[in-house]
């Protein structure tokens, strides 16, 4: 099986969530992954709860389908181990604080020195440059400053977090693309790029709907709880025995919604919902008459019937109920691997489906500096030369520490 990013290689200096998403969809698609760590802490999500066998599942079940090196970048012996490896390198990235890369000598300007055509992002939280580009960032300060924590959670309450680090995947994922896209141009021109992304920009650019309100209406996006701002009947709704979401905003769907699910063909003569605009001005008192329906029987009764209707519609699941649902379970959502320290785990699977080989999942996450001297072979180093940077500190490998 060939894989399209076979034979790239990436040096990943990025920690914690945006950076190591990016670099382990880079490494699902068949890139080398030589994930950069500094010691004896290493990638700071190594320190999350849970922790098995002294490994971080929330590491693990990020980091596969990548190699640790553990290198003192600070000692000048590691940072020519960094440049010398960047040299025969395809893409580096990392996630420091801006001007940290610069200070340790391993920012694009020293890799570009090594390695003219390389491909070089940052990730960070507002961007290298502007007014807070010296800043640090967060996932929860970059929804704050988005936006997002505005516009999300009921009407009234107090601003609400995504219940996932949105900004984190939304940096990570901007980051793929704009690598992918170097690379792709790079096979065409034969130059590579540095290329930035930041929380704060990945954020904000999924807001296309809320814009479009703003640009053109002047409207000040609000939280709505469940509701769309755009679409009624589009939320979800109380049921006997917990929630339904439904989405039957288009004249076809309302009338089937009407007549066949809550057996009240008058509401399409009612003026309060004649309309989208209709619905959506009265959407307090439509919800009131719904949810007077739906709760007279259970989640998976509605379920049925919306299936039998061709009405989209689901349950609300708590997120273990969708790790188990059937559905995700056929489609290898949730797979098993072995890891060489936790033992067998499960992880979240593939997302991407495709006719030939693109992605896969070829190896667990390693431990911290597992792959260490295998990396420094590949350089060239003999063994005594090896022996010695374990020696002074300037390289590590937990096990090899704990077998010393």
């Amino acid at each position: 099986m060939t894989l399209p990013l076979e034979g790239v290689r990436v040096l990943d200096l990025t920690s914690v969530l945006a950076g190591p998403y990016c670099t382990m969809v880079l490494g699902d698609l068949g890139a080398q992954i030589t994930k950069v760590e500094n010691f004896p802490v290493g990638d700071g999500s190594r320190g999350f709860a849970p922790q098995v066998n002294g490994e971080s599942y929330c590491f693990a079940v990020l980091n596969r389908n990548k190699e640790s090196l553990a290198l003192n970048l600070q000692d000048p012996r590691g940072r020519e181990l960094f440049l010398r490896l960047a040299a025969d390198t395809d893409i580096v990235t990392e996630n420091f604080r801006p001007g940290v890369a610069a200070r340790l000598g391993v920012d694009y300007a020293a890799v570009r020195a090594r390695n003219p055509n390389v491909i070089y992002a940052s990730i960070s939280g507002y961007g290298q440059t502007g007014p807070y580009g010296h800043k640090g960032g967060y996932d929860i300060v970059a929804q704050g400053m988005s936006g997002i924590m505005m516009m999300t959670g009921y009407p009234g309450g107090r601003p609400a977090k995504v219940g996932i680090a949105m900004n984190d995947i939304a940096g990570g994922a901007t980051a793929l693309y704009g690598i992918l896209g170097a690379y792709i141009g790079k096979l065409r021109t034969g130059e590579g790029c540095y290329l930035e992304t930041s929380l704060l920009e990945a954020g904000l650019a999924w807001t296309f709907w809320e814009a479009a309100a703003m640009f053109g209406a002047g409207e000040q996006p609000t939280p709505s709880g469940t509701r769309h701002r755009r679409s009624a009947p589009y939320q979800a709704y109380r049921t006997r025995d917990g929630y339904v979401t439904v989405g039957a905003n288009t004249a076809r769907l309302w009338r089937a919604f009407c007549v066949e699910i809550c057996a009240h063909p008058e509401w399409l003569d009612e003026p309060l919902f004649v309309d989208v605009d209709a619905r959506l001005k009265n959407v307090e008192r439509l919800e009131q008459v719904v949810e007077a329906v739906f709760m007279t029987q259970d989640t998976e009764h509605w379920v049925a019937k919306f299936d039998a209707a061709g009405i989209p519609g689901g349950p609300v699941y708590t997120y273990a109920q969708a790790l188990a649902d059937p559905h995700v379970r056929a489609r290898a959502m949730v797979v098993e691997v072995e890891h060489p320290l936790i033992g067998r785990m499960n992880m979240l699977g593939l997302p991407l489906k495709s006719s030939s080989a693109l992605t896969a999942i070829r190896q667990p996450a390693p431990w911290l500096g597992q792959h260490s001297a295998q990396t420094l072979t590949r350089l060239g180093l003999n063994p005594r030369e090896i022996e010695a940077l374990f020696a002074d500190r300037v390289v590590y490998d937990r096990q090899y520490i704990k077998a010393s």
